[in-house]
């Protein structure tokens, strides 16, 4: 391993990568410290502390800690991400961002132009939701906001929109100039913020006695094996076989070769979760700023907020429904069985023992069908691990859920891209046996 990182520093290019990865995110997390004018940030943190599992909670989740700080990026990645799906959603629903999708570079440079006045609006949308819940939200001993008038709205939304824009300038760099995808490592980098404070919460308060530091190990041991089963489902893909017929034009013959469609078992990744979570914690979140705080609230009102609150029976019905639904919704989106099938046809393409055409449309739909119900389900299941680790370990820090997949899948990435300079310059990448997918043999 040692050596590994030893090559990796001696690819001048790499290690340029790497470096300027490395100061952005740096940039990233100091600019996280940054509040916003108004707040009294103490009254902030009281507050969260009184909202676990809430939306607000799991906006704080992806925005590494900067929502309870009440930081120049309070609103972090979240709208760009929004838009962004809402965008591919669109694309094959409207035909115009339709056209937009098949006009290759010049029609994704329109649709990322699109995208960025969406991530402005939503910004916009979210910045003033969140200037105006922040004057509804009170500490231990007084209001989050001490001071509520129209400049201090006006001065938020500003700062809200231009930490959005900046945390979307600093991913776009990460890409363009950097190693791994700049988005999604800023958010990889927002989560695996709050693991540190999270381990050393826990070693400081188990490891005082025998039957502590026992649970303790049990516990680190779940989460490395949760982990595991993760990168496992997450690079798991069902090959189906394609043979390709020859093709003679001129003196050259193409074709003949046999190959396969790697479909995966997660193809929609984390978002049937975030949908989810989204629409269960809405509820819960509205009756809470109506009610004036969760210890406020009454009657109806706290037993529909408790039904839609973490660890409910009926919220984890709902919950393990709609993350089942989204992965089917969203995969059906994404992969188009008739459109791959028309693919093959066109470039001499069949499976074999099916029809080309709708019998090869009809064998891939059905195969989509099968694995993505298990890989459903396995996601559900890592969606639930906060609350169960919290019920049976008592851990102290969030692990596990949204937040867990969204690391293993960040790092598998950004590893691959490492060991492809690696390899192209003749090194060995990071294992000798069980390469990474993606590396070529």
């Amino acid at each position: 391993m040692f050596k590994t990182i030893m090559n990796i520093f001696r690819i001048p290019d790499l290690k340029k990568k790497i470096l300027i990865t490395g100061l952005l995110l740096v940039l990233y997390r100091l600019g996280s410290f940054v509040p916003i004018p108004g707040v009294d940030t103490s009254q902030l943190k009281d507050f969260f502390a009184r909202q676990s599992g809430s939306l607000f909670d799991l906006l704080n989740l992806f925005v590494g800690g900067n929502f309870e700080r009440a930081s120049v990026f309070a609103l972090g990645i979240m709208p760009y991400i929004t838009a962004s799906i809402v965008i591919q959603l669109l694309g094959s629903i409207v035909p115009y961002f339709e056209k937009l999708r098949k006009e290759g570079a010049d029609g994704q440079k329109k649709l990322n132009q699109i995208t960025r006045y969406g991530t402005v609006a939503l910004a916009a949308f979210n910045a003033i939701t969140i200037t105006v819940g922040l004057t509804s939200m009170t500490g231990n001993t007084g209001p989050v906001v001490p001071q509520v008038n129209f400049l201090f709205h006006f001065t938020g939304m500003v700062t809200l929109i231009a930490g959005t824009m900046i945390v979307l300038w600093l991913g776009e760099q990460i890409t363009e100039h950097g190693i791994g995808n700049g988005i999604s490592l800023i958010i990889f980098a927002g989560i695996i913020a709050r693991y540190p404070e999270g381990f050393i919460n826990l070693f400081t308060t188990r490891f005082t006695s025998l039957s502590g530091v026992i649970i303790s190990l049990v516990a680190l041991v779940v989460m490395v094996l949760v982990t595991a089963a993760i990168i496992f489902v997450t690079e798991a893909i069902r090959k189906i076989p394609v043979q390709y017929a020859k093709r003679i034009v001129g003196r050259r013959v193409y074709g003949g070769q046999s190959t396969y469609i790697p479909l995966r078992v997660n193809t929609a990744g984390v978002i049937p979760i975030i949908f989810a979570q989204s629409i269960l914690m809405f509820p819960a979140t509205l009756i809470t700023i109506i009610g004036g705080g969760q210890n406020q609230t009454e009657g109806f009102l706290l037993t529909l907020q408790n039904a839609f609150t973490p660890g409910h029976l009926v919220y984890t019905l709902l919950y393990v429904g709609l993350i089942i639904f989204f992965a089917y919704f969203y995969t059906a989106i994404v992969l188009n069985p008739t459109e791959m099938a028309e693919n093959m046809v066109k470039y001499g393409g069949h499976i074999p023992g099916k029809k080309p055409g709708k019998k090869t449309a009809e064998y891939i739909s059905s195969v989509l069908t099968r694995i993505t119900l298990p890989g459903a389900i396995f996601f559900a299941f890592v969606a639930l691990m906060p609350e169960l680790m919290r019920n049976i370990f008592n851990l102290p820090f969030y692990f596990g859920g949204t937040g867990l997949i969204i690391v293993v899948g960040v790092a598998l990435d950004t590893l691959k891209q490492i060991e492809s300079h690696l390899v192209m310059r003749h090194y060995d990448g990071f294992m000798k046996k069980g390469k990474l997918r993606g590396r070529s043999s």
